[in-house]
């Protein structure tokens, strides 16, 4: 190759200058990097380290220079891309983050020759990603941890729990009257009494105590290695903290109690849902007593027995899950124009020791309270993920539970499997539940938004059931609605539903979400729903669930009947 070959054009070195990146071209045998465009300012004081890829090495943060070394170590041994970010020591000693992309060129003998790559400055977009994993973890008023942390918090020691028995307690912290606080003196003042509120919680609690707040005027506090003979002398504790003095605010001193509800773990909750809902309903009882006292949740024997019976439940699910026994039931869901099959919604099923086929709402709930269901959920992606690959003319839905609207790992599996893999992302829909998303909007709002990024379709299942407001609606930003079957169900003969599917029609038209139509069993329920504008139908008149692959086979479904 002539030195004119090697030299880049005039045109792209203007277009990498442009783009603010630097491209290079290692010579591997003779370490020497050769650059092109200007590099970034941080980067003028060592330019001279640029010229083999040793020095530029040394120049790169002692944390990250491993794993670029193993992603470059796998990119020679045949990965397909090397793909890397890391931070570079620039002026001042200070660490700037990149991007770079590359790929090798190798010899007759297929030996590693020559790299070429492009390397891009990311600090800005480092910053915003470090701002949103902040905003991911922390309440942006207080700078505590947000419920979304705290359950994982619960979660980790009731998992640690599992190997040791160290018992400890969920506290729900809520600030008496803050409504009148914010009526009387405004927003800003209400604000500065909850952060003072947060400080004095910090300051009588141990180090290995996690606080946060779980919304509005509530606080959690997660008490590690407290038997449940000692909550009430923490929250105690904590009540004299915060009736110690008044707030100091802009507009006066201001005096502020607390109500607080306690619950020990996990021998009173084995999730982190049924935790802080069980520490919530004391914190409620807390309140009725008159406020300003603290109340701690007692399990009957009753609940104690149902417990039990949930383990055995669980017990069994795991050793489905080992025994490969646990599976898909399919069912379409059609076009109300066409009656062509739009996708496949995944049903799970268990098949028991006696062969007996058991639907998901026999077991899923009892899932739920264990805290076993993130697994099940990990299990039905990994399923459907494969599917979708055996099969590229298919499109598969499946449903998450609320937990797993929050689990990261989940999320991270799901980025991880369909990136650089558009064909089958476009073909998947995933649906979480109308009152799950609405439990904490917020979080449910952010996961969504992920789970669009990656291509996927999300649809906001048993829509109607959880009183979803416009505003709710807006910040969720779902590709589709599925209208909860129990509106649809005897629609013919029930003006009410009539009257309120179409609201709910022109609710989601509104903000331009396609509709489904739940629990379709009729001819004349599936002409309503099409004379109404509905988008698609799903139902025993379409179809029942079946364990058969019904795209192995040619699938004919009835066309919604006009009346």
């Amino acid at each position: 190759m002539s030195a004119r070959d090697q030299e880049p054009s005039s045109c792209l070195t203007a277009a990498l200058e442009a783009a603010g990146d630097v491209a290079y071209s290692w010579d591997l045998d003779g370490d020497r990097l050769d650059w092109s465009g200007r590099f970034p300012d941080t980067w003028s004081e060592f330019t001279a380290d640029l010229a083999t890829g040793r020095r530029f090495a040394g120049r790169i943060h002692p944390d990250d220079l491993v794993h670029r070394q193993l992603m470059l170590a796998n990119h020679f041994d045949g990965d397909s891309s090397f793909d890397c970010e890391y931070r570079v020591r620039g002026a001042g000693g200070m660490f700037t983050w990149v991007h770079e992309r590359g790929r090798v060129e190798r010899d007759n003998a297929g030996r590693p020759q020559r790299m070429l790559g492009v390397i891009r400055t990311i600090g800005d977009r480092k910053a915003q990603q470090s701002r949103l994993e902040q905003l991911a973890n922390y309440d942006e008023l207080t700078g505590h941890f947000n419920k979304s942390r705290l359950r994982e918090a619960v979660d980790q020691i009731i998992a640690a729990n599992q190997r040791n028995d160290n018992p400890a307690a969920f506290l729900s912290i809520g600030v008496d009257n803050m409504t009148m606080i914010n009526d009387l003196f405004g927003y800003q003042v209400a604000d500065t009494v909850l952060i003072e509120i947060g400080r004095r919680l910090d300051s009588c609690l141990r180090v290995s105590d996690l606080i946060g707040r779980l919304g509005g005027d509530r606080f959690g506090i997660v008490l590690s290695h407290c038997p449940a003979d000692n909550v009430p002398a923490v929250a105690e504790k904590i009540r004299g903290e915060v009736n110690s003095a008044p707030v100091t605010t802009s507009r006066g001193p201001v005096y502020a109690t607390v109500s607080i509800g306690g619950v020990s773990f996990p021998d009173q909750g084995l999730t982190s849902y049924d935790v802080i809902t069980r520490a919530e309903t004391a914190l409620a009882e807390a309140k009725r007593a008159g406020r300003d006292c603290y109340t701690h949740y007692r399990m009957t024997q009753e609940q104690r027995e149902g417990q039990r019976r949930s383990l055995s439940i669980g017990e069994e699910v795991q050793r489905a899950l080992r025994e490969d026994r646990i599976m898909f039931a399919f069912q379409p869901v059609v076009s109300a124009e066409s009656g062509e099959v739009d996708y496949y919604e995944c049903l799970l099923r268990m098949r028991s020791r006696d062969g007996r086929v058991i639907a998901a709402g026999d077991f899923a709930p009892i899932l739920e309270q264990l805290g076993f269901i993130r697994l099940i959920d990990r299990y039905v992606l990994d399923k459907a993920l494969d599917e979708l690959a055996a099969h590229p003319g298919v499109h598969l839905g499946f449903n998450i539970s609320g937990l797993t609207a929050a689990d990261r790992p989940w999320l991270r599996a799901l980025t991880s499997q369909l990136r650089n893999r558009p064909e089958i992302a476009s073909r998947v829909v995933i649906e979480i539940t109308e009152t799950a998303a609405l439990y904490d909007i917020e979080e449910s709002a952010r996961f969504v938004s992920a789970l669009r990024q990656t291509g996927c379709r999300v649809a906001l299942d048993d829509f109607g059931a959880g009183h979803t407001s416009l505003r709710h609606l807006q910040t969720l930003a779902v590709d589709t609605v599925k209208i909860d079957g129990s509106f649809v169900h005897n629609l013919a003969a029930s003006p009410d539903n009539q009257i309120f599917l179409r609201h709910l029609l022109g609710l989601a038209k509104g903000f331009g979400f396609h509709t489904v139509a739940e629990g379709v069993e009729t001819a004349a329920e599936a002409a309503i729903l099409h004379r109404e504008g509905i988008g698609y139908l799903q139902g025993y008149y379409y179809g029942r669930p079946s364990l058969d692959r019904p795209w192995l086979e040619p699938v004919a479904v009835p066309a919604a009947q006009i009346a």
